[in-house]
C-alpha cells in the first residue's frame, strides 16, 4: 500500500508540472487542480514542496509558473548530449591519429565517469567502460578538472578522498596532490603516469562550455609502450588541440 501511495504522488507531481509547463501563461492553484482533477488541498501540498526544490515558482500574484531548478535540470540533460554528439569527431580523430584510446568523462564528487570511449581495440575489453568510475586523483582527466575547482570546492572535494595508493606511482599525499593541481591549472594538461594501473599512461585536457566552465575532460591512453616518452610531447600537444577545439564548439572564447 505505501508503494502504491508514493508511485500516485510521483504521478500527480508530474501531472502538476505537465500542466504548468504546457500552459501559456502562468496558473492559480484552481487552475491546476481543475485541469489536474485534484483537490485544491493536495495540490497545495505538492506545489509547496516543488516550489522548495525550485522546480515551481510560486509568482508574487500567487499563481505558479515552472521553476528554474527544472529548467536548469534539463539543460544539463541537453548540455550532455550535445557535447557527446559534438566530442565523437574529436575523440575518434584522437584514437586515429595517436593509435591510442580516446575517452571523456565528467567530475561526479572525487570520481571521474567515462560518458564516452573510442577504443582503438575495440574487440579488447579493458578496464575503461563507459559508465565506469575512476579516482578523479589518480586519472589525467580527473586531476584537470580538479585543477578547475575554487580553492573552497577543491578541499571540500578532496577531504571525500581516500588517496588509497593502487600502485607506486599514486600520489596518495594531499598537499603533493594541491601542488600538482596547480602545475595542471597553468599547463592546461594532466597525465596518469601509472597512477591507477601500472603498464599504462593517459593524457588529459579540459572541455569548458560557453560560460568558461569546465564540463568534461577528454584523454588518450594506452600502454607505456605505445605511450612513451618519445611520443608524449606530440600526445600532450593532440590532446590539448582537440579539447580546445571542442570548447570551441561548445560556444567557449578565451
Amino acid at each position: 500500500m505505501e508503494e502504491q501511495h508514493t508511485v500516485r504522488v510521483i504521478d500527480r507531481v508530474f501531472d502538476i508540472i505537465e500542466q504548468v509547463a504546457a500552459s501559456s501563461t502562468p496558473m492559480s492553484l484552481s487552475d491546476i487542480a481543475k485541469s489536474t482533477d485534484m483537490s485544491k488541498s493536495t495540490v497545495h501540498r505538492l506545489l509547496t514542496a516543488m516550489c522548495a526544490r525550485h522546480y515551481i515558482e510560486k509568482n508574487p500574484d500567487s499563481t505558479y509558473s515552472i521553476g528554474y531548478k527544472l529548467m536548469e535540470t534539463v539543460s544539463l540533460h541537453i548540455n550532455s548530449l550535445e557535447l557527446l554528439t559534438e566530442a565523437k569527431p574529436f575523440l575518434t580523430s584522437l584514437m586515429r591519429d595517436l593509435h591510442l584510446t580516446a575517452h571523456m568523462g565528467i567530475l561526479d564528487g572525487c570520481d571521474v565517469i567515462y560518458l564516452e570511449k573510442m577504443d582503438v581495440y575495440p574487440n579488447t575489453r579493458l578496464y575503461t567502460q563507459v559508465g565506469f568510475r575512476s579516482p578523479a586523483y589518480c586519472s589525467s582527466m580527473g586531476k584537470c578538472l580538479l585543477s578547475c575547482l575554487s580553492g573552497e570546492e577543491l578541499d571540500h572535494t578532496l577531504h571525500a578522498c581516500d588517496f588509497k595508493r593502487y600502485t607506486p606511482n599514486t600520489i596518495t599525499d594531499m598537499q603533493e596532490f594541491k601542488r600538482y593541481l596547480r602545475v595542471v591549472r597553468r599547463q592546461g594538461w594532466a597525465m596518469d603516469n601509472e597512477e591507477y594501473q601500472q603498464g599504462h599512461r593517459c593524457i588529459g585536457a579540459p572541455v569548458y562550455d560557453y560560460r568558461g566552465t569546465p564540463v568534461a575532460a577528454i584523454s588518450a591512453s594506452g600502454s607505456t609502450s605505445q605511450l612513451t616518452d618519445n611520443t608524449l610531447e606530440s600526445v600532450i600537444r593532440e590532446v590539448k588541440q582537440a579539447a580546445a577545439k571542442l570548447s570551441q564548439k561548445m560556444g567557449y572564447t578565451e
